[in-house]
């Protein structure tokens, strides 16, 4: 894909994962559109990021659990750019409890999140894209979709169903000219979960890293398709 000129959403924009990715596609010359669920946030990020590329950057508050609000964020991105050409699904949160600490509110807002939150803006990228006559939708999954752990239920589960998601969309849309991939990193030195990131952690992945994922799928021939990727720190911490 020719990526100058064309835009971009990318949901949970305004740091970590979703920002490099931001970031990348801004130097690229896309024009980009970030989401996050703070607007202060949103305002600051999209100025610093416009800073740093060649394409346009704007943003919109959206809470990708509420279907209005992500038609609404789609509606101000055609608005802005006049079409969507990549949607990079970013968003997400993790609550590490066991299922017995786990209150129905948390399952919910994992769910709710991380895969109804894909679904909503699925649903409103592909006939956009369709219009175009191609587009790319890139979900930011896990590794943690392949591999359960203890106190990770809700997450692992959200992961696990985006995954299978993932697949099926893209056997739906790829006559389209549409084409999905979904993205499982390891561990990465962000902001998730609790975390921060820290210099201790340096043999984590780093956000940048699957920016550049991104890229590299974004920049592939027509004629194929990584759909499923994998990515994981070279050298973790022995046990």
């Amino acid at each position: 894909m020719n990526l100058k000129g064309k835009t971009a959403i990318i949901t949970g924009g305004t740091k970590g994962i979703g920002r490099a990715i931001a970031e990348a596609l801004a130097r690229e010359g896309m024009n980009v559109c970030i989401s996050a669920r703070n607007a202060d946030e949103i305002e600051q990020a999209a100025g610093e990021i416009g800073d740093v590329g060649e394409g346009m950057v704007t943003g919109a508050a959206c809470d990708v659990r509420d279907e209005e609000e992500v038609k609404a964020l789609f509606a101000h991105t055609v608005a802005e750019f006049g079409g969507v050409d990549v949607l990079v699904n970013n968003a997400g949160i993790g609550i590490f409890k066991s299922v017995e600490e786990t209150t129905p509110e948390d399952f919910r807002a994992v769910l709710e999140t991380n895969l109804y939150g894909v679904f909503y803006c699925c649903r409103e990228a592909i006939p956009l894209m369709k219009q175009r006559g191609d587009g790319y939708i890139l979900n930011i999954s896990s590794l943690a979709g392949a591999n359960p752990h203890p106190r990770m239920a809700a997450y692992n589960a959200s992961k696990f169903a985006l995954n299978g998601f993932s697949e099926a969309l893209m056997q739906e849309v790829r006559h389209d000219g549409i084409k999905v991939s979904y993205i499982m990193p390891g561990s990465v030195n962000t902001y998730f979960g609790g975390d921060e990131p820290d210099e201790s952690k340096a043999w984590q992945l780093q956000p940048a890293d699957i920016a550049r994922v991104v890229l590299n799928l974004l920049h592939h021939d027509e004629r194929s398709l990584p759909s499923r990727i994998e990515i994981r720190p070279s050298r973790p911490p022995k046990k």
